[in-house]
């Protein structure tokens, strides 16, 4: 089956099967997430919004302009596994990568681009938010 689309989701709510209260400190949130997400069965549910939808042959497009390296090369594991992760040890990476080709993109890749650097940004805010890119 040939993917048609390319999907980016964002974590925007975790949801846990628990009475205990998440800490209101950032750190302490990321090790209790970090902890349960090892144990993901034991109670998180990860909810997710799409916030990129595009044609799987734009976004083979849209990548081969990153200039050569682990940015492109992170981008173009969805060829491969047919999904990615991207999280708070890619948004570096991700950003200076998509920060050069910026200014030489127009319409749907321009938009994208610009909502994927807005989600950097959250991640980079919040470590505990992270997207999921996906093959349909």
């Amino acid at each position: 089956m040939k993917a048609e689309k390319v999907l980016f989701y964002t974590l925007n709510q975790k949801f846990m099967d628990s009475d205990d209260d998440v800490p209101n400190d950032a750190a302490s949130r990321q090790v209790m997430y970090y902890s349960l997400a090892i144990g993901h069965h034991v109670g998180v549910i990860d909810c997710f919004k799409a916030i990129i939808d595009c044609p799987f042959e734009a976004y083979r497009e849209w990548i081969a302009q990153l200039p050569a390296g682990e940015a492109r090369r992170k981008m173009e594991g969805l060829f491969k596994f047919g999904e990615i992760t991207i999280d708070q040890t890619h948004i570096s990476m991700l950003g200076e990568a998509f920060d050069k080709i910026k200014s030489q993109l127009t319409g749907q890749a321009a938009e994208w681009t610009a909502k994927l650097m807005q989600a950097l940004a959250s991640i980079e805010k919040e470590p505990a938010i992270y997207l999921m890119v996906k093959t349909r």
